[in-house]
């Protein structure tokens, strides 16, 4: 007799739920996170000063900066600034007023084409651009031309009576100066803006006014693909949005051990008052003679006597000492 057949077991598996809705969860909850982000955003807006909301607005209004109200840019100090449309009015202004005043003069008219003023977001940039044979200094030579000196003049009788800070750059095109002494470009740019600021300050502009003073060779070419461009050669005088410098706290502070103190508090007004009646006190009254000083008995204030503890506490404190009953 033959044995018995094994009975044939089928195993039949169900298909999981990823396959009707596999990842759909992600999206949702993707967009959730979006919302929430702009919510946050909206929130953060709604709580900022008035100069960030405007320069928000003037970004989103105008992305490329051609508006009356621009964005912000970072300054070197790693502060904020707000770039409003009173600033940019008023380097409109200057430059306006500047290029009437060198079309007034016959000298300067015929070199109009190789001054270029134009508004920046960091202020108004006056660029002096070199021809083939020099324009505005002597060849090869941080000297400056008869051109250049009548120009820079000009520049400072306007420039002289603003509050703005000023930067000076040189530039050179990518011709190697022919020297054996080891002057390079770096030397003649940085000599050449140097030239610039003498003249100016010569001429008006307040030694403290002109902030810095960059030589740059030709590492920031005007024609990039052509280093060797006579145009390439040129001044830039910067004149910086705002009267930029250091906030009236941190310059009336002195400086003590190597950081910024604080500026002494003002004095009471009765303490002031009192000083003030010192000095228009008459020069021949005799002062007061000096107190005498007191006693040396009298000269320690008397200590306040230590307080006993209470009779029941000193006690139960002598009880626990070792070998008191």
């Amino acid at each position: 007799m033959s044995a018995p057949l094994a009975p044939i077991i089928v195993i039949k598996k169900k298909g999981g739920h990823a396959a009707h809705h596999g990842g759909a969860w992600k999206v949702a909850y993707a967009d959730f996170v979006t919302a929430m982000m702009a919510l946050f955003i909206v929130l953060w807006l709604m709580g900022s000063s008035e100069k960030v909301k405007k320069a928000v607005a003037g970004y989103f209004n105008d992305p490329k900066g051609t508006a009356s109200l621009l964005g912000t840019t970072m300054a070197g100090s790693g502060v904020e600034t707000v770039i409003d449309a009173d600033n940019k009015k008023q380097m409109e202004d200057l430059k306006k007023k500047l290029e009437d005043e060198i079309k007034s003069k016959k000298e300067l008219e015929k070199l109009s084409n190789q001054i270029e003023i134009t508004v920046t977001a960091e202020g108004l940039r006056i660029e002096l651009i070199e021809g083939k044979d020099g324009t505005f200094y002597q060849s090869g030579s941080p000297k400056l031309s008869d051109n250049g000196q009548e120009l820079l003049g000009l520049l400072a009788g306007e420039l002289k009576t603003l509050p703005n800070h000023m930067l000076i750059e040189g530039h050179t095109d990518a011709t190697p100066y022919s020297s054996d002494n080891g002057y390079s470009n770096w030397e003649l740019s940085a000599d050449r803006g140097n030239s610039a600021r003498r003249l100016l300050q010569q001429d008006g502009v307040r030694s403290d006014q002109v902030a810095q003073v960059r030589g740059y060779a030709d590492q920031m070419l005007r024609v990039k693909n052509n280093p060797y461009d006579p145009s390439n050669r040129r001044i830039s005088i910067l004149v910086q949005n705002g009267v930029n410098g250091a906030p009236p706290a941190i310059k009336n502070a002195q400086t003590v051990g190597g950081s910024l103190a604080k500026p002494a508090a003002e004095a009471p007004a009765s303490a002031q008052k009192a000083a003030n009646a010192k000095l228009e006190a008459p020069a021949s009254a005799a002062p007061a003679p000096a107190a005498a000083p007191p006693a040396a008995a009298t000269t320690k204030a008397a200590e306040p006597a230590p307080a006993k503890p209470p009779a029941g506490l000193l006690a139960k404190m002598s009880a626990l000492i070792p070998g008191k009953k």
